[in-house]
């Protein structure tokens, strides 16, 4: 371990080291409370101004605080709001987990649950029907907002303003991609106003899919529930009736994450 008051050697790795060193500082206040800079320093094995550093950085995004007495540092508020993500996702997938099993068997498709991440559609949940057993997991793939029944549905819920920010550019996936910015807010318009979205051949040339918006307890769009399969199992009047299940299963999801629907 090295000594505090003298420096460290150079790390050919800075970024890396400091984030794990920043890792450190947070599970050692979580599991020590309250420690001070020369205390930190120690665990760490850097010099007492290279801790100070790091602390200065992690206050200023409320990662770390300092508590009652002067130079000793406990964990912030930040982290806080950043458990509070996560434990507000894993609540979406484990009220929404019966509800989208019931409904892919319903409706013979794959159903999936979504939720708005660094500017595209996360998804977090696939349930496949025993007709329908999905070749390919989306879980955890980020898909565009804009070529997606999910992601427009997320997008929707965003303030018309802020779109252009968030989708950046519009990519074309195949010919029926939305690329216009204009037509793209006139599709959000009407998913506003009909509570549902779909994207035929938008992502992919084959692909079809309806959504919905799932609300949480504050009535927030916190996620989306949609239905999919190939497009040639998925005719229009196939596709109205999906769209009416899928929002009636996006409404039974909100009732159980608190919302009135």
């Amino acid at each position: 371990m090295a000594d505090p008051s003298s420096p460290e050697p150079r790390s050919p790795e800075p970024t890396i080291q400091s984030v794990d060193r920043a890792v450190t500082i947070l599970e050692t206040l979580a599991g020590r409370g309250t420690l001070g800079v020369s205390e930190l320093a120690r665990e760490l094995g850097v010099h007492k101004s290279t801790a100070s550093r790091l602390l200065a950085a992690m206050e200023r995004r409320e990662l770390v605080e300092e508590s009652g007495q002067r130079g000793r540092f406990r964990l912030g508020v930040g982290v806080v709001r950043l458990a509070g993500a996560t434990s507000a996702r894993l609540d979406l997938v484990q009220q929404a987990r019966p509800v989208a099993e019931r409904l892919a068997a319903t409706a013979d498709a794959t159903a999936n649950v979504a939720v708005l991440a660094r500017g595209s559609a996360l998804y977090v949940d696939q349930v496949g029907s025993l007709g329908t057993l999905p070749t390919y997991t989306w879980v955890g793939q980020h898909l565009p907002l804009h070529a997606a029944a999910n992601g427009k549905v997320l997008l929707a819920a965003q303030p018309e303003e802020e779109v252009p920010r968030i989708v950046g550019e519009l990519t074309a996936y195949t010919d029926r991609t939305i690329t216009d910015l204009d037509a793209l807010q006139r599709e959000l318009a009407a998913v506003r106003e009909r509570g549902s979205a779909r994207a035929v051949d938008e992502l992919e040339v084959g692909l079809s899919t309806v959504a919905a918006p799932v609300r949480d307890v504050h009535g927030r769009v916190c996620g989306a529930l949609s239905l999919s399969g190939p497009s040639f199992r998925m005719r229009p009047a196939r596709l109205d009736r999906l769209e009416e299940l899928v929002v009636e299963a996006a409404a039974a999801i909100s009732r159980r994450m608190g919302w009135p629907a």
